[in-house]
């Protein structure tokens, strides 16, 4: 009993030591154009905090700023991820969830982590599900299963007649007729992902350009710095550049630890990336972060973060990278698990939330206090921003003092009705946030 005993405890140890990515503080907003004052590695010691999901009491809903409504725009869904507006208006939801298998499954149970993910024994979705508000009442009145059997969905695209999906391990596309509520036609997979082995960071985003002559991929990395290896982490830790019959591969950009949310910023093209830094050097160690994306960037993972900052456990190596690791525009808070992104592009909102970023920040489990657990606002400007992150969308957590949420948020969307539309992956729903119209 024991030995048995122990070796439990040390698989307990190694999973919390490379979970998922959901952690954070809050902190000021830093910018690469000023100095950012981190503390050192290990000033804190690396906590194991998961959250408490409760879910939803009847007639409770999140909290936003005077002047807008929130009400629930669907419910009872199976781990919505993320969110894609179609050209038309149709709005697609991708249903997928971290998936554990023997003394993973176990482990994640008893350290609390299968909960604060509301995985228990709950078979992730693999579909994408179809949404219409046909009265534009902020209510979704019709609901379709549009194609199912998927493996780790998360991302979504329409181009022209092609229908586009980010599964973990690949891109696919089927031909697509706006307005079809279901996928009846055979995908084809155009480019294959790394998904094998050690896959901590499985979701895959899509984006494309303005004249859709490019298709982007985010591609996280399969640990928290490398620890299994160099050779795990092949065309990971990217943003994947493809045409969109999958031809013409090169990494736009390397060195971003896990980035999800894709977007380009209000009135530009230029790209910015919501990015889960690296886990496990202390509450405080590494802000996740929002930034510009440069072609052929390198942001620092696993070598160093925050531009130059050596990370200890690389214990010197990859000097030539990190002499040319670039520093991020905004600083997000550590282990906020920011992941969603979506700017008004159409100038939809009412000031000051104008043509500003919208972060979902999924929230912490490798910090001492809980942190994250919000959208927050991001103000622009001329395609750059100009403030710190300010609360957007909060109201997850039950009691700040306490442990205890009653869901997450993933992705971000705005509507052509300038709705904001939130994933709530652990609260199975999808949010709807309006502006009150003023007489």
């Amino acid at each position: 009993m024991k030995y048995l005993f122990l070796s439990i405890a040390s698989t307990v140890l190694l999973a919390s030591c490379s979970g998922n990515k959901s952690s954070g503080q809050d902190s000021s907003v830093k910018t690469s154009t000023g100095v950012t004052d981190l503390p050192k590695p290990y000033d804190t010691k690396s906590s194991v905090n998961f959250s408490k999901v409760l879910g939803w009491p009847e007639g409770l809903t999140p909290k936003a700023p005077a002047g807008f409504t929130v009400t629930p725009f669907a419910s009872g869904l199976n781990s919505p991820r993320w969110i894609y507006v179609a050209p038309n208006g149709d709005i697609f939801i991708s249903e997928a969830r971290t998936q554990r298998k023997g003394v993973k499954k176990v482990v994640a149970k008893v350290i609390g982590q299968a909960s604060s993910l509301n995985e228990n024994d709950q078979p992730s979705g693999n579909d994408i599900v179809l949404l219409r508000d046909t009265n534009n009442d902020g209510v979704a009145d019709f609901s379709a299963v549009f194609l199912s059997n998927l493996n780790q969905p998360f991302g979504m695209l329409v181009i022209g007649n092609s229908f586009y999906v980010a599964n973990t391990d690949g891109l696919w596309v089927y031909p697509y007729k706006a307005g079809i509520t279901k996928m009846t036609e055979a995908g084809k997979k155009i480019v294959s992902l790394p998904a094998g082995g050690y896959n901590n960071h499985w979701t895959r985003n899509i984006i494309t350009n303005k004249d859709q002559s490019k298709i982007y991929i985010t591609v996280g990395s399969g640990s928290n710095v490398a620890e299994h290896g160099i050779a795990n982490e092949v065309r990971r830790a990217n943003i994947l550049e493809v045409n969109p019959d999958g031809s013409g591969e090169v990494v736009y950009a390397s060195g971003l630890r896990n980035p999800v949310g894709l977007a380009w910023a209000t009135g530009t093209q230029t790209l910015w990336t919501a990015v889960n830094e690296r886990d496990e050097l202390g509450d405080n160690l590494v802000p996740d972060y929002l930034t510009s994306v440069k072609r052929d960037g390198f942001y620092g993972w696993p070598y160093s973060y925050w531009g130059q900052h050596p990370d200890p456990r690389m214990k010197g190596a990859g000097q030539e990278f990190v002499r040319k690791a670039i520093v991020p525009d905004v600083d997000l808070g550590s282990h906020t698990a920011s992941l969603g992104l979506a700017f008004d592009t159409k100038m939809l909102l009412p000031k000051p939330f104008t043509g500003g970023a919208f972060i979902g920040q999924h929230g912490s489990w490798n910090r001492s206090e809980l942190v994250g657990y919000k959208v927050v606002f991001v103000p622009f400007a001329n395609g750059k921003p100009t403030g710190k992150p300010l609360d957007f969308l909060t109201g997850f957590r039950k009691d700040a003092s306490k442990d205890e949420v009653y869901g997450r948020p993933v992705g971000v969307a705005i509507t052509p009705k300038g709705f904001m539309l939130v994933a709530d992956d652990a609260g199975n729903t999808i949010w709807c946030v309006r502006a009150v119209k003023t007489k």
